[in-house]
Formats: structure tokens, sequence, C-alpha cells
């Protein structure tokens, strides 16, 4: 199966390792939930009769509901244009730095992908007033062709997809039924990456956080409504307990995930990397 990726570098993103946990989706699906949506590079690959996309990022989904307001050759040629407009290069970080000063004033979603497309290892990262500060990407970053068309092979998935940005607390599950499926990739609680750290813009993760998560997952399984969750069992010589223990108490399945996060920066600040993640589901 060849794969859509999403346009953007989300921390986080499960493209890498789709074919693994999307063996153990359901085959059928009414609506599929993506809870922490990312990047959305699971939404996009999931079959189902409806999508809903949702983060608290509210940044990410306001560039997505913007692609499918314009549609995607419209937001290519806006995104050209403001490249060409503001002469950002490789090389140009004058350039990039009155860009990002000028988004931090006006708040536009396009502007917000340009800048991410020239910024330092393409990542999305804002201060706590929420302001971008993300730093120049000198010579390798930029909106390539591989981004070019990974944003086009879009047209048409993208507006299947309902876009919605709030608490996983605060999501209505009641519009769930028996055929739907929710995914969830909340942040991992024994990693420290920028994702999680609550230094960002956003809140971080914690215990309790975890705890109301699993809370929804378990009304949810006792609702008849199929979930799957990623997380990491153990990281760097740690064990998540809650998380091990929750699953053996609810007799859920737990499914091992092969992938070497040795160079995903993201996942942890240090470099010397024991990392298990697994993907949690209430079916077979």
């Amino acid at each position: 199966m060849q794969y859509i990726k999403a346009p953007m570098n989300y921390i986080g993103n499960k493209y890498r390792i789709l074919q693994q946990i999307q063996k153990w989706f359901p085959r059928k699906i009414d609506l599929m939930v993506d809870i922490f949506c990312g990047g959305c590079d699971v939404t996009f690959n999931t079959k189902a009769n409806e999508h809903i996309a949702n983060d608290l990022n509210f940044f990410v989904i306001e560039i997505y509901k913007e692609f499918q307001q314009l549609g995607i050759e419209k937001a290519v040629e806006q995104i050209d244009r403001t490249i060409c407009n503001w002469k950002l290069t490789k090389e140009n970080k004058e350039a990039y730095e009155h860009f990002r000063a000028y988004y931090n004033r006006t708040k536009n979603p396009i502007d917000l992908y340009v800048l991410m497309c020239y910024s330092f290892n393409y990542q999305f990262r804002f201060n706590a007033a929420h302001e971008y500060n993300n730093p120049f990407g000198k010579s390798r970053s930029s909106f390539n062709n591989v981004m070019r068309e990974n944003l086009r092979k879009l047209q048409g998935v993208i507006e299947q997809v309902q876009y919605t940005s709030c608490d996983f607390r605060e999501f209505d599950y009641n519009l769930m039924k028996t055929n739907d499926f929710l995914y969830a990739d909340p942040p991992y609680l024994i990693t420290c990456g920028s994702y999680n750290d609550g230094k960002r813009g956003f809140k971080g993760w914690g215990e309790q956080d975890e705890k109301e998560l699993y809370e929804i997952l378990d009304m949810l399984s006792e609702r008849g409504i199929r979930f799957a969750l990623s997380n990491v069992s153990h990281h760097k010589g740690e064990r998540n307990d809650i998380l091990l223990s929750w699953r053996k108490a609810r007799k859920y399945h737990m499914h091992k995930i092969k992938f070497d996060y040795n160079n995903c920066n993201y996942h942890t600040k240090n470099s010397r990397n024991t990392t298990q993640e697994v993907l949690i589901t209430n079916y077979k």
C-alpha cells in the first residue's frame, strides 16, 4: 500500500510505522476519530466513511481548514506567491526573520505553513505567548518539490475530513457508535521532548492526563466502541506502570511496534534510547 505523507513534519508523527499499526485497525469503520491527530498521517491513511481529526494545537488545525477552504491548488499558488513576495530562500535568514515577525502580528494560517517550510527541522514551535519562535533552517529547509507533491496528494482527501480543536476531555464522544473507531496518540508520559514539556505554548502531559484519557477509553469500550492507543511501555530503563497496570486490569490487547527512535530528537533529549512503542486495542 502506498501511503499519503502529511505535508508537514509534525513531531511524533506515525508515518514510518503506519503499516505496523494499521494492520491492527478494524477493516470496516463508519466514523474514525483521531483525537490527537497532529499532522494527520493516520487520519489521511485510514479508510472510513467519515473522519474527524482533532488536536489541541489549533494552529495546525487552522492550516488544514484553510487548505480545505481554498482547495489544494489555490493553496499552493498562495504559498508560491508568499515565498516570492518575501524573497524566502534557504540562505535568506533576514527575510525569514522579517516574515516570522509579520506572521506573529497577523496569524495567517498559510503564512504559518510557509514559515514552517523554511524553519529549522520544519517544526512548529511557539513560546508561551503563542508566538512562532522556531529559528531559520539555514541551507536545509524550504518548500521543496517533495513537500509540494505531498500537499497535492491531499486533493480529494483533505475535503473528507472534519477538523476540530479541543482538549481530549472536551470532545463530544456521545456522537460515536458501535461501528466507529477512535485512535489516540497522546504525548508519551515517560519520554521528554519539546512536544510534551509544557514550555512551547501548550500545556504539558502528566499522570493525571494519562489517567483521564484511560477513563475515556474505558467508557468507550464499555459502550462497545473500538479504540487503538499508541504509547510507550518502556523508555531508557523506565516503565510506564500506569499504562501497563491499566492494560492488564482491563485485559486489553498489547501489540509491540518495531521502530528505532535513535534519530528522532523529538522523543528524547538523550540520544541513547531503548524505547518500546506499543499499540493497545480493546479488540482482537
